[in-house]
């Protein structure tokens, strides 16, 4: 019994694939990026639960300390990255052939610095909490040959529309500025239950996460705003029908969920959304309109890039999917 214990955890060794110590010194490109997403880049495949394990332990070392994974690297640290172990299998997961196809055609633009991508509905950008791959994963599949590539801003799972990818930490940086501090317009499309009234409101209020089994939002009250984050936006109505109402958003700050659960607080939640909106509404909508996920399309964007004086300005249609509702209406 005992030779077949060993045998199989020989088996089992043989199964894993390993990794040697790597030394890696930081460049300018990596300059003030947190630790713990410099891994999730240079061990791509590698789950992130792993990733804070070996950062927990005191496997990670930079300049040959132990640091958290809040440290924010600076130019030529050190960074040892230790030996990594993981089952074959779950070493890297490829995307199918026809998702790779997909996310090809799906780019609307690329430049030196930017690519901009049309996120279907259902596709997460990216993977983790039990999702083998995200739109980042399948992209680095995609184009191997990009030495850096990374998210600039999320999307939720259940939303299309346009997608923001940097191909460099200095034009990472510089989105992320804009991002937080304005200087990129972003608009998008939904349908909301119930006739929109008063023209065009500029909505500003606080939100929280509330951590939990599922992630949900919730809008604060004035009591309890020192505890949120403010969250700004202006909707203005395209259309209204017997039952729902076409509206611009045009986002001023990027909260979590931050459209879904405004547009749910004034009593018109968004159609197609079974975290915030209206049950019975949604299946009606589902058995009427064909409509079997959330209406929200991020359709416009438009900034300059300071760095490089480039003006960009990407406008696409809403969804196939979408216009056969509006359609219906």
């Amino acid at each position: 019994m005992q030779n077949k214990i060993n045998n199989s955890a020989n088996d089992s060794a043989r199964n894993q694939k390993k990794q040697s110590v790597r030394f890696v010194t930081v460049g300018e490109s990596s300059v003030g990026q947190r630790i713990d997403n410099f891994l999730m880049r240079e061990l791509k495949d590698v789950p992130r639960s792993y990733i804070y394990r070996i950062l927990r332990k005191g496997e990670v070392r930079v300049n040959k300390k132990r640091i958290k994974p809040v440290y924010k690297l600076k130019n030529e640290d050190m960074v040892r990255i230790p030996p990594v172990f993981l089952p074959e299998k779950n070493q890297v997961n490829k995307a199918p052939e026809v998702l790779l196809k997909s996310l090809q055609a799906a780019i609307l633009l690329e430049d030196e610095n930017i690519i901009f991508i049309n996120k279907p509905s259902g596709l997460a950008v990216h993977g983790g909490s039990g999702l083998r791959f995200g739109l980042i994963e399948i992209f680095r599949q995609l184009r191997p040959d990009l030495p850096f590539v990374e998210l600039v801003h999320r999307l939720d799972k259940e939303t299309s529309g346009i997608v923001m990818l940097a191909k460099n930490r200095n034009t990472l940086l510089e989105l992320h500025e804009m991002l937080k501090n304005g200087g990129i317009n972003k608009y998008y499309k939904t349908l909301v239950i119930g006739q929109w009234q008063g023209g065009t409101k500029h909505i500003k209020n606080f939100l929280q996460v509330q951590r939990g089994q599922q992630k949900k939002v919730r809008v604060l009250g004035d009591n309890e705003v020192d505890t949120g984050k403010k969250a700004e936006s202006i909707f203005t109505p395209l259309s209204i029908y017997k039952n729902h109402s076409l509206l611009k958003v045009e986002l001023m700050t990027g909260r979590m969920h931050q459209i879904r659960t405004q547009l749910a607080e004034m009593n018109h939640p968004v159609l197609g959304d079974t975290k915030y909106g209206d049950f019975s509404a949604n299946r009606e909508a589902k058995k009427q309109l064909k409509l079997k996920r959330l209406f929200l399309h991020a359709y416009h964007l438009h900034f300059t890039l300071k760095s490089t004086g480039k003006q960009y300005d990407i406008d696409i249609s809403l969804a196939s999917d979408l216009e056969k509702t509006i359609t219906k209406l």
